[in-house]
């Protein structure tokens, strides 16, 4: 892990680089040498003690003001740094525990102090908390999905999550899916409209405890990897919550929405480079050790080629992600996060490092053979893991249209 370093001065502070080396620790002593249980974990013992252990060092408290004993930690650069060594033990744990800041920065960012008299305090003690960020919806004739809420360009006209204000209440009717920790979170940001004529004066997110009525849950989507990122379908039936767990209010909603938007394209390329990451390091020791027509494999001419195609992919990658959270830190200089200007540097990023990562999985079990298809070797899990973080945040071509936003006045 020393290329962390080699951003000092750049991106990187010298807390950032200390930040990268304790996870890469706790990494090392509590996820490495029981992650092949991991996807046979059905019952999730062994990740929430994994969770806890996040928790127990601080971690879940970060994101939250000091006066309710958080941290104030606020760098974009240093949540993506984390993001990839975390991600590099397991991207599944590292989208479970995340996620909660997620659903938390609308709120955080607004200085909402209903939501976080209410609810901060809990997440802030020494106990494992989970959040929800209810996003994604179910696909239709009419529109809807991922894509559809996500596309700026759409004013969020497609969003099918009613809230109507009755009296001093929310009233809540809606579904979501593919939502991380849905079922299992203490506390959901919803994502819905007032009405969907209004456009991004519609927007509404909405904070909904697990225990409210109406809220409930299907079964645990059995998907290909991501084992430790619960999700399921969410449903809200006349779901009640007082009016002032709204995280804003009119547009604003819609501009923390793409804030949110935003910042995971950041922080999933650096989940996604985890991947790359502990992949290049299993292959390359690999390579160096088999020997192949009396040589290492790596010192054939084509699998030094396949090497270097990983390692460029790497560098590069890290290079967009960290470029794009430092502008993010920089407003100053860079402009508001809210900007066609951020969102495409962050969708680059994303895009790019999401096809590293499927890039280099794909290389490293070629040059493993058998080796790279079973449990007993790491790379077949970071394989299965890093292909829904392409497809994840409305997928690989809505990211591509958001980089033309950067670019021209795209309409798509």
């Amino acid at each position: 892990m020393d290329y962390w370093k080699n951003y000092l001065g750049v991106f990187l502070k010298e807390e950032d680089v200390e930040m990268a080396k304790m996870m890469h620790g706790f990494v090392e002593k509590e996820i490495m040498p029981v992650r092949h249980q991991i996807d046979d974990d059905k019952d999730h013992t062994l990740i929430k003690k994994i969770l806890q252990g996040l928790t127990s060092v601080g971690m879940q408290k970060g994101p939250f003001p000091p006066e309710y004993g958080g941290m104030g930690a606020s760098s974009v650069v240093t949540s993506a740094v984390l993001h990839e060594e975390l991600s590099r033990g397991d991207s599944g744990i590292c989208t479970a525990f995340n996620v909660g800041a997620w659903a938390w920065f609308p709120a955080l960012v607004s200085g909402n102090k209903a939501v976080l008299d209410a609810f901060a305090p809990m997440f802030c003690g020494d106990q494992l908390k989970l959040g929800c960020f209810a996003m994604t919806e179910p696909g239709g004739p009419h529109g809807g999905g991922g894509c559809d809420i996500e596309n700026p360009s759409l004013h969020g006209k497609k969003i099918r999550t009613m809230a109507k204000l009755d009296g001093d209440e929310w009233v809540i009717n809606g579904q979501k899916m593919w939502t991380s920790n849905s079922s299992v979170a203490d506390l959901y940001c919803v994502l819905c409209t007032t009405d969907p004529e209004q456009g991004d004066e519609g927007i509404a997110l909405i904070y909904v405890p697990a225990d409210a009525k109406g809220l409930s849950f299907g079964k645990w989507e059995q998907k290909a990897g991501m084992e430790a990122d619960v999700n399921a379908a969410m449903y809200l039936e006349d779901v009640r919550v007082p009016k002032e767990y709204r995280a804003a209010g009119p547009g604003k909603d819609a501009e923390l929405l793409h804030f949110n938007v935003m910042l995971a394209r950041i922080v999933t390329a650096a989940s996604g480079l985890g991947n790359a990451q502990a992949t290049f390091e299993t292959v390359l020791k690999y390579t160096g050790e088999r020997i192949v027509a009396d040589k290492p494999i790596r010192d054939h001419s084509i699998a030094a080629g396949m090497l270097a195609d990983m390692a460029i992919g790497i560098d590069t990658a890290r290079n967009a992600y960290l470029m794009a959270a430092y502008m993010v830190d920089h407003p100053e200089t860079y402009g508001p996060p809210v900007s066609d200007f951020i969102l495409s540097k962050a969708s680059i990023a994303k895009v790019h490092a999401a096809e590293v990562a499927v890039m280099v999985t794909n290389k490293a079990m070629e040059l493993m053979g058998s080796y790279g298809y079973v449990r007993d070797y790491n790379v077949e899990k970071y394989w299965r893991d890093c292909k829904i973080v392409q497809l994840w945040e409305g997928g690989a071509q809505l990211g591509r249209f958001d980089v033309c936003r950067g670019y021209y006045d795209c309409k798509l």
